[in-house]
């Protein structure tokens, strides 16, 4: 069959296709040579990740982990995400599907860290090809891959190589790169059915896998298609976070502040209970006269006393944990035989998503026409006995019910997405040494992502009516308005009348085209042949957010966004050679220039890996390899338009001018708006990547790897630091500088002009600039155990580890160096992970326990840590026939909840980058092979 031996030389797959080294349910090919084993010269070659040149050992200078369908059925991974959770090497925090900032910026879009340096610096391959970034950015700020839309059942499997590889793969690479690979080998008919639910209810879903293959003569391929019904699952669904009674904190232990009304200087004012129980049939019947201790104030005793308000306890429970998704993905790799030295080819990805999940019900306060979100205005209604020195300045704050939107799907946040990859190409031999490959790539993903907002001028005009001017003491809007209309729920009608659907419709896209070449002789030398590869690519990407034009104006409640396009080119060339220096000595190395302008500019850089192998014994190999990386600016970081978020800080400047102490001020913790805006003079970010470390395997039954890593960045790409701007301010202003800095820094801080809040800080402006620099080493250690025994079947036992030793960032130059393992760093990533696996397979049935273990991370307060966790899954299978197959998952078998941390007083009460609150899970799956090898 010569498009096998095409298929195994493909350059642009990148792709490993032996022994794994670091995975927890590692499979070794029984049929591989052993560690310095030697075979026959083009027999047995593979492409390893990180390379382009075929080899004969799996094993090269950098060590990659690699994880087999097989192992994700074993294993009880059920997604994309779950697979990458268990690698020990992706130690960053990311968001899950129930994270609020995903649901804000990037609603259904889950992303890969390794090495915890920030999911942008990971280069994300399908089939050894770029796709295109998820159209909107993460955090609002950085362009990264989506991982959750591509389908687990589809996988072949999945290529891990943590260290800079932009030598080989150009940008992006700086922290390592992830390959998946789709099944690509015509072998019959498969169909795979999954079913799974949860034991405490919710969360149910279905999942139906089918690929085929075939060989007509010099045409061929493999097709396959997967579909996927995912139920959400509520976190009302789970007691852990079912009320704010949950919280291990007494503070904020209290019911949510559905309708809350306060003075000018935020004391609560008492609605009374007789209010508050005509309200009772609202949040399900949960509404009631609430108290918060010490937020009232007694005018005549002048004295704080409990506050009133009406609201519910259970209302903090209206949000998904797992989202609601319906999608379907696809893919062919299909070839025809031109000759025996040429095959045209044509490889294509494809996915729909249609996703909804509930971020939280929506808020209204007042927000003034000039942009200021205070909500306080003058109101001639409210008494003069209720309001401090007599001034009549009222605060209104509802936070709406699920009565009142006529059910929670009307809520809903939903994302519409459609993503593809297409490579049409042809490869094949040049004479007797060389393979070649050219390609041409488009990738495009595009979404129609609605986000419900409530809007200014309909709410303001609904709750308060019309604007009767200006209060010439307070400098307040004057709103005549009916007290009781805050305690009146709203009709569907009325909540639809004064809120909309804002529609986004971001797209990204990428076009390459690439030539490759290689040939695993290209001179002899005593020791052996000399390898060479080289690889030419010209391309461009682009993005665009398209966001709903009002959200970029003063329209909805608490939201000014950011709009966000353009276009970059890029052309590269590298080469790479492996060069057999001694017998038992291999060198390797790899040079790349790659070059891209935007917006007027340009840059070149240029990288480089250097690699050794040394074999002292065939079941010894030493290895080591140091390499430079880069990355190009972010395109949402040059080309973000101005757009708003909410935050605070302290005021430096009017704590010094009442001659307060820090950290005993009034101005130590305000509020006000971040003005963001991109950069487009940012240059490339840099980096270096070292590892060295042994792989021992005395024989085909064990082996044990252990390799230390550090990489270093430069000139990291960051949002400017408000606290510096802010201390730049406070000294320039009292001391009249006049400076650069100091004229930039009083630009930046726009102030209060009148009112009740002159002189106040209103917004800070900032903007990404190259700055930061950051460092992370450690060590990762993978074993592998197989025994056979007769009568009782082999049992195989797998482990991986990776311990940081140091993990530091520093954002400006003279700044000290910031620890983030330390519990108050304000960085929440784990020292250490494990996964670990122990299989019995007995022929026709095989058991497989999987324990993942995270260590201590700091605790909500920063004051100390949390202990570690330990997860556990357990899965079955029995081979009924040669053609079906019954398997069953338990995941986290001991029903284990998240960690305990008694001091994190937010909403869910654990950290929902790490933990979730599903629970156990069950998931039967039923496999049916017609053709092709057994099962």
């Amino acid at each position: 069959m010569r498009h096998t031996k095409f298929t195994a030389l493909a350059l642009a797959s990148a792709s490993l296709i032996a022994l794994p080294v670091a995975a927890m349910a590692q499979t070794t090919d029984q049929n591989a040579p052993a560690a310095g084993q030697e075979a026959s010269e083009g027999e047995g070659q593979i492409v390893v990740l990180g390379s382009r040149i075929p080899r004969i050992q799996a094993e090269g200078p950098a060590p990659v982990t690699t994880i087999t369908a097989d192992d994700i059925l074993r294993n009880g991974y059920q997604s994309v995400p779950d697979v990458l959770k268990a690698i020990t090497q992706n130690g960053g925090e990311t968001q899950s599907q129930q994270s609020f900032s995903g649901a804000d910026f990037t609603p259904g879009a889950q992303q890969v860290d390794l090495r915890g340096l920030g999911p942008n610096h990971t280069l994300v391959l399908v089939n050894g090809r770029r796709i295109a970034d998820f159209p909107l950015p993460f955090g609002g700020n950085s362009n990264f891959t989506d991982i959750s839309n591509i389908p687990v059942g589809l996988i072949e499997r999945v290529e891990v190589l943590s260290g800079s590889a932009s030598a080989i793969y150009g940008s992006d690479a700086i922290s390592g790169v992830v390959n998946f690979q789709l099944k690509s080998k015509p072998d019959g008919t498969r169909i795979d059915y999954r079913a799974g639910f949860t034991e405490h209810g919710g969360g149910n879903s279905q999942r139906l896998s089918l690929t085929t293959g075939w060989e007509t003569g010099g045409f061929h391929g493999v097709v396959g298609i997967e579909l996927l019904d995912q139920r959400p699952l509520w976190a009302y669904q789970r007691k852990l976070q079912d009320s704010s009674l949950d919280s291990p904190s007494p503070s904020t232990a209290i019911a949510r502040r559905n309708f809350l009304r306060t003075d000018e200087d935020n004391d609560y004012l008492d609605p009374g209970a007789s209010v508050c129980a005509s309200l009772s049939k609202l949040n399900g019947g949960t509404t009631y006269y609430a108290t918060r201790p010490e937020y009232g104030y007694d005018i005549v005793n002048d004295e704080y006393i409990d506050g009133h308000y009406c609201g519910s306890n259970e209302a903090i429970g209206y949000g998904t944990t797992i989202s609601r998704r319906r999608a379907i993905s696809g893919y062919g790799a299909i070839g025809y035989d031109l000759s025996d030295k040429a095959q045209l080819f044509l490889d294509v990805q494809a996915s729909y998503s249609d996703l909804k999940l509930f971020r939280d019900v929506l808020d209204w306060f007042y927000v003034a026409p000039d942009g200021n979100e205070e909500g306080t205005f003058f109101n001639p209604n409210m008494p003069t006995s209720l309001t401090y020195s007599g001034a009549q300045l009222d605060n209104w704050y509802r936070l709406f019910t699920p009565e009142e939107m006529g059910g929670l799907n009307v809520g809903m946040t939903r994302n519409r997405s459609v993503s593809y990859n297409i490579t049409p190409g042809i490869k094949g031999q040049l004479g007797a040494k060389w393979n070649y490959e050219f390609s041409v790539n488009h990738a495009e993903y595009s979404s129609k992502v609605g986000f419900p907002q409530v809007v200014i001028d309909k709410s303001n005009a609904l709750f308060l009516g019309q604007q009767q001017g200006i209060d010439p003491a307070s400098g307040y809007a004057i709103f005549n308005a009916d007290i009781n209309r805050l305690y009146k729920p709203l009709t569907p009608a009325e909540y639809a009348s004064i809120t909309a659907i804002s529609t986004y419709r971001p797209k990204t896209w990428v076009n390459n085209v690439s030539a490759t070449i290689n040939t695993t002789s290209l001179f002899q030398l005593p020791a052996g042949p000399v390898g060479f590869a080289a690889v030419a690519e010209v391309g461009n990407q682009g993005y665009e957010i398209n966001p709903d034009p009002l959200a970029l104006s003063q329209y909805y409640v608490g939201l000014i966004d950011s709009d966000g396009h353009g276009t970059r080119q890029h052309w590269g060339v590298g080469g790479e050679l492996r060069v057999p220096a001694f017998t038992f000595l291999e060198l390797s190395g790899a040079g790349r220039y790659d070059h891209y302008s935007f917006a007027g500019n340009g840059f070149g850089k240029f990288t480089y890996n250097l690699g050794a192998e040394l074999r002292p014994m065939k079941s010894l190999l030493i290895r080591g390899a140091y390499g430079t990386g880069f990355r190009a600016p972010d395109l949402h970081y040059i080309f973000k338009g101005p757009g708003n978020t909410h935050t605070g800080g302290t005021d430096y400047y009017l704590c010094e001018q009442g001659g307060e102490d820090i950290g005993n001020c009034q101005y130590d913790d305000v509020d006000f708006i971040a003005r963001h805006n991109g950069n487009r003079r940012l240059r490339p970010e840099t980096s270096s990547s070292l590892n060295g470390g042994f792989f021992f395997q005395p024989s085909r039954n064990f082996d044990f790897s252990a390799d230390y890593f550090r990489v270093k960045m430069k000139n990291q790409v960051l949002n400017m630091n408000i606290d510096t701007v802010l201390r730049d301010e406070a000294e320039c202003r009292a001391t009249n500088g006049t400076t650069p800095t100091c004229l930039d820094a009083i630009a930046r801080v726009q102030r209060y002009a009148g009112g009740a809040l002159a002189g106040e800080i209103q917004s800070v402006s900032i903007n990404p600039i190259n700055i930061a620099e950051e460092t992370t080493d450690g060590v990762d250690i993978a074993a592998h155990l197989r025994v056979p025994t007769a009568g009782i079947g082999r049992f195989s036992l797998a482990a991986s580890y990776t311990h940081v030793f140091n993990h530091t960032v520093r954002q400006y130059p003279g700044d000290p160096i910031v620890d983030k393992l330390a519990f108050e760093s304000g960085y929440y990533i784990p020292r250490d992970k494990g996964t670990a696996s122990l299989t019995w397979d007995l022929g026709k049935f095989s058991t497989t326990l999987t324990g993942q273990r995270l260590s201590r991370l700091p605790n909500y307060a920063e004051d100390g840590y949390i202990k570690a966790s330990y997860l556990f899954n357990l899965s079955a299978q029995y081979s009924i026939t040669e053609r079906v197959r019954l398997s069953g998952t338990v995941n986290n078998l001991f029903d284990q909840n998240p960690i305990k941390d008694r001091t994190y007083s937010s909403y869910p009460y654990y950290d929902i980058s790490w933990f979730d609150g599903v629970g156990r899970s069950f998931y039967v799956q039923l496999t049916y092979k017609m053709g092709g090898a057994k099962l």
